[in-house]
């Protein structure tokens, strides 16, 4: 019988967030994703994610930036970005007992987490789904020089037709972060994974794209 998921905030300052997540009974870890700019975080993409990595016994977790609760457009600050996941990241840990907390999630949230970490967050690894390296179209501006500051494991989801993610440039800086660094490739996708051709909705993306990640937190997991 599936877990049930739990709902409420994560954090006790002013910056707590909204929050959702699955407690798996004899879990080997947690993780905590973020949403990406335009979707929160009941998105299929991540309820499937999420779901799928509870069903592999990780305790799983997601939330939204505050400006998604205020029905706002445009993203927060970076300040305010940071701010909210910390309070996630915290409130996770408190839950966790002591299991390893990997964080991460989709485009924004992914770097954002990348960003905590490279600046000090504790966190044993990081996902991404789907990494924003540079904006479309804009090759030459890369988001990528605070990786080569995060010591801990990454995993690289990435769509081989991500306009956010040139593959020749995503190589390169895969190579530089050397062992830290995994890339697992989804052969025709776009920034949300989807494939020409193929009929499949964003819930069962999400939890296609857990079949991947889950290995590689019970590998960081037993590494710990």
């Amino acid at each position: 019988m599936a877990v049930a998921e739990q709902k409420g905030s994560l954090g006790e300052s002013r910056s707590a967030v909204s929050a959702a997540w699955i407690a798996p009974k004899g879990a080997v870890a947690w993780i905590v994703v973020a949403h990406g700019a335009g979707a929160g975080m009941d998105h299929p993409f991540l309820v499937g994610f999420c779901r799928a990595m509870a069903d592999e016994g990780i305790g799983a977790a997601r939330f939204n930036f505050h400006y998604m609760n205020a029905g706002r457009r445009s993203p927060d600050p970076e300040a305010s970005l940071r701010a909210a996941w910390n309070e996630a990241f915290d409130g996770v840990t408190a839950m966790a007992g002591g299991l390893p907390v990997l964080v991460g999630g989709k485009s924004l949230g992914g770097r954002i987490a990348s960003m905590c970490v490279a600046d000090g967050m504790e966190a044993a690894g990081l996902v991404f789904l789907g990494y924003p390296l540079h904006p479309p179209g804009k090759p030459d501006r890369l988001r990528a020089d605070h990786l080569s500051r995060i010591e801990v494991p990454m995993l690289f989801l990435q769509g081989t037709r991500d306009p956010f993610a040139k593959p020749e440039l995503l190589d390169k800086v895969i190579d530089k972060l050397g062992d830290r660094a995994t890339l697992e490739r989804v052969e025709g996708g776009d920034h949300s994974f989807r494939v020409r051709g193929v009929k499949a909705d964003d819930r069962e993306i999400g939890a296609s794209l857990a079949a991947v990640a889950a290995p590689f937190v019970r590998r960081v997991a037993e590494d710990g």
